[in-house]
């Protein structure tokens, strides 16, 4: 694969897109599509703005996979809506978002563009594996703070962080990341899982931090090297946080497989390039007219056959 590769955190804009876009939105039935004509909007102003050569929606076949969940069982835990045994369990998704997720699906398959989901692994899992893999750059847009871990401007990868919609993006490179967070990409996953994220259900170490866990890495390098101070007396560390690291240390032995992205996701063959016509113009033809898609699919269509 050669050429600019954007890869898109596809639930995080359909949410974003449900979210910022009214629910007064819909189709001919009265059912709402404001998350599906979002989407469509969003992936129109991202093609235009930034010109990709392939695209592909990244998907997440399971949401909270199991051998996250029996290293750190508090994974994700709080949006868990209903287990299932032998199955993915069931996100909390608001009630009319849920049914646009099989329409989404559906369009753009119809449109042709790449829709890659692997069982027993996230969307992250998919998007770090097709940028371990990419020769080209690669621009991932994501609302998922995660996947800055990715970053690495010798390789040309950066996120595309929507700050409002889709219009205004932080471009996240290496320089971004300093600023912010004292780390290059390669920290970062150190730096999240040394100060946790509620809202993965990560309780990182107590006491421990963003600002803290950022001198630390500055200091030692990177979570090895921090362990391995622990482990030196003669290290600088504080009684405290050498108390609080040694406290967290079957934490912090599980922690990196949970939070690190995978890089290698067994990927199905797909064809990545930005596809110049619809794939099955009648199946799409079918789909904008019983969901009322509109101008936001007409704008797309014309925007990736120009």
């Amino acid at each position: 694969m050669t050429g600019r590769l954007m890869l898109l955190d596809t639930a995080s804009l359909y949410f974003r897109a449900y979210f910022g876009v009214p629910d007064s939105v819909r189709a001919p039935d009265g059912t709402p599509v404001n998350a599906v004509r979002g989407l469509l909007d969003f992936i129109d102003r991202l093609v235009k703005d930034h010109r990709p050569d392939h695209l592909v929606a990244c998907m997440d076949a399971d949401w909270r996979p199991r051998w996250r969940v029996d290293l750190i069982p508090t994974y994700k835990a709080h949006r868990v809506a209903e287990e299932h045994t032998g199955a993915p369990d069931a996100e909390e998704v608001p009630d009319t978002l849920a049914p646009q997720v099989p329409v989404i699906e559906e369009v753009l398959d119809a449109i042709g563009i790449a829709r890659v989901g692997v069982a027993e692994y996230e969307a992250d899992d998919v998007i770090g594996t097709f940028t371990a893999r990419a020769r080209g750059p690669v621009d991932i847009v994501t609302g998922d703070r995660d996947l800055y871990q990715l970053v690495d401007d010798e390789r040309g990868v950066r996120v595309l962080y929507p700050l409002k919609g889709v219009g205004t993006l932080q471009v996240t490179d290496e320089a971004v990341l300093r600023e912010k967070y004292g780390v290059d990409g390669r920290g970062y996953a150190d730096l999240a899982l040394l100060r946790g994220d509620p809202s993965d259900g990560l309780p990182g170490v107590a006491g421990i931090g963003e600002k803290t866990a950022a001198k630390l890495l500055a200091e030692f390098g990177d979570l090895a090297g921090i362990m391995a101070a622990v482990d030196d007396p003669g290290a600088k560390l504080t009684p405290s946080q050498r108390k609080r690291l040694t406290e967290a240390r079957p934490y912090l032995a599980v922690a990196p497989k949970v939070v690190r992205v995978a890089g290698d996701v067994p990927l199905p063959e797909v064809d990545t390039a930005l596809p110049g016509a619809p794939r099955d113009p009648a199946a799409l033809a079918g789909l904008a007219r019983r969901w009322g898609l509109g101008g936001s699919l007409e704008r797309l269509l014309t925007t990736l056959t120009s």
